[in-house]
């Protein structure tokens, strides 16, 4: 069982930078492959980066460039940096551990908007 708290979503002007973090409780961390999906309203959940157990990354075309995933496992956390915000990147941002069969986070607000 994984538990996956995220944090460091808000409000940002266009072209500006956030930060998300995820951290896990339980046990094997290192095991699971994470990632980071979002969901706006009206659309279905997307996945937006992609890190693999042994740190190999992959992302949404539409993030590529923008967007970084990383993970700690010595203090089970994963975090997507974020830069060049744009407007299309407002949604509800989910952690995930085992994809989409495995567990969730609660969301977190990203809101990109002058």
């Amino acid at each position: 069982q994984v538990q996956l708290v995220e944090s460091g979503g808000g409000l940002v002007q266009p072209g500006g930078s956030l930060r998300l973090s995820c951290a896990a409780s339980g046990s094997f961390f290192s095991m699971y492959a994470m990632g980071w999906y979002r969901q706006a309203p009206g659309k279905q959940r997307e996945l937006v980066a992609f890190i693999a157990r042994g740190g190999s990354t992959n992302y949404a075309d539409s993030v590529k460039g923008r967007f970084t995933i990383s993970r700690d496992n010595a203090r089970n956390t994963v975090a997507l940096q974020m830069n060049s915000l744009k407007p299309e990147d407002t949604s509800v941002y989910y952690c995930n551990a085992g994809g989409i069969t495995g567990f969730w986070g609660q969301g977190t607000q990203v809101t990109v908007s002058s």
